[in-house]
């Protein structure tokens, strides 16, 4: 690891950023294994951020909704579950892989200096919403 000087003491310097998913914040219908394992690297972010901290070792994660992968391939199959998707999304549309390493990138960049324990949603706006429907 590199090194940092920090006051008057150096500091051993890291950065970690997890992938969990907005999945971790909230619970998905028949999914519950899938919900469970990002919950848990979602609060593991935060927890090892605070072991990590006086180490001078950053710990965040981003979370994204849906990105259009081949691991998602057989979801954008279903142009109907798709659509179910931007309904529900703000922006309209699902992530692209671009959209998600910009936010690992500031993350894991000295812009962030000064943030750790950060579960960062990448998802369009999509946990702004409180899950009620749209009103006109």
């Amino acid at each position: 690891m590199e090194r940092e000087r920090h006051g008057s003491s150096t500091l051993r310097a890291g950065r970690i950023v997890n992938t969990s998913s907005v999945s971790g914040f909230g619970g998905d219908w028949n999914h519950s294994f899938y919900c469970a394992a990002k919950g848990a690297v979602t609060h593991f972010t935060r927890a090892l951020a605070l072991d990590e901290a006086e180490a001078g070792v950053r710990v965040n994660a981003v979370n994204p909704t849906l990105v259009y992968t081949p691991f998602t391939a057989g979801m954008q199959d279903q142009p109907e579950l798709v659509k179910a998707f931007e309904e529900r999304v703000p922006m309209g549309r699902g992530a692209q892989p671009e959209d998600i390493t910009g936010a690992i990138l500031f993350l894991a960049s000295e812009d962030a200096h000064f943030v750790t324990g950060v579960n960062l949603p990448v998802d369009g706006g999509l946990s702004a919403s409180n899950g009620q429907p749209k009103l006109s």
